[in-house]
């Protein structure tokens, strides 16, 4: 077990600001000085009670509300997914939903590492407090040194390796890194997965490079034949969600075949919470 380096992405650029305003007065006669003074008095005022704010990549302040209501434990009333399982384990404690759009930011396409971070960093105690914003982990990375000056307002992704050095520099609960190499899946795994759940564990975390997708596991199943199950949560969702019927419904939380939701032809790393 040891911290894979995390895959480096080209930075993806944010929407270019809009024009700046200009005014001009031009004029073949000269004006009063009165005239000029008065004129230069209304300019003045127009830009200061108009000030243009600086656009945050990738905000459009149309799309969602600024402030969302985040639901809390979204996996409760899922059924099994089998009857009679061997075994059968469970995240402790509550966490929060985050996901694509939670705050007004819309990071479709490059923020499901952030989102997955702050459902972390939301457990155990299902609070929103002390988590913290995208603006503010990614300075904290570029300050730890992890991240190159700039990386501060871009939309370069993060994994799980950046996870666990978020976790710690906020003081949230530990994160403990496992990576797994390309071509054995989450197979092996499945005995670490259950120790951690069963010992009071929290979300955990997994992203690969083929598979680049981030998304959080909850729990572990085994069922009677043998297959195992896990329950995901996908941080990929874009809207309002009602209610947990609502997500679970439409798949952004559920039981998946081991099997079947990971890569083979990926790594993947996890970051595994715990209480510190």
């Amino acid at each position: 077990m040891f911290p894979a380096r995390s895959i480096r992405r080209k930075q993806a650029l944010g929407p270019p600001l809009g024009p700046r305003l200009r005014l001009r007065v031009a004029s073949s006669l000269p004006l009063p000085a009165c005239l000029a003074r008065a004129l230069r008095l209304c300019v003045s005022t127009l830009l200061v009670a108009s000030p243009r704010k600086p656009q945050e990549p990738g905000l459009r302040p149309a799309a969602l509300p600024s402030t969302l209501e985040l639901l809390k434990d979204v996996h409760l009333g899922l059924p099994g997914p089998c009857q009679d399982p061997a075994r059968l384990a469970l995240l402790s404690g509550h966490y929060l939903y985050y996901h694509y759009g939670c705050d007004g930011l819309d990071d479709r396409g490059w923020g499901c590492g952030y989102r997955t971070l702050q459902t972390l960093c939301s457990w155990p105690e299902g609070q929103s407090s002390g988590v913290p914003g995208l603006a503010a982990l990614q300075g904290a990375l570029e300050d730890m040194g992890d991240k190159p000056p700039g990386f501060r307002g871009s939309r370069n992704w993060i994994g799980c390796v950046e996870a666990s050095l978020c976790l710690e520099h906020f003081g949230g609960p530990q994160g403990r890194l496992c990576h797994v190499p390309r071509g054995a899946g989450l197979r092996g795994e499945v005995e670490r997965l259950y120790s951690h759940f069963t010992a009071g564990g929290g979300p955990v975390m997994v992203g690969g490079d083929a598979d680049a997708q981030s998304k959080a596991l909850l729990g572990i199943c085994e069922g009677p034949g043998r297959e195992v199950y896990v329950l995901v949560l996908d941080p990929h969702f874009w809207g309002t969600p009602k209610n947990r019927r609502e997500l679970q419904a439409a798949g952004w939380v559920g039981w998946q075949k081991l099997n079947s939701v990971f890569d083979a032809n990926s790594f993947y790393n996890l970051c595994l919470t715990r209480h510190t």
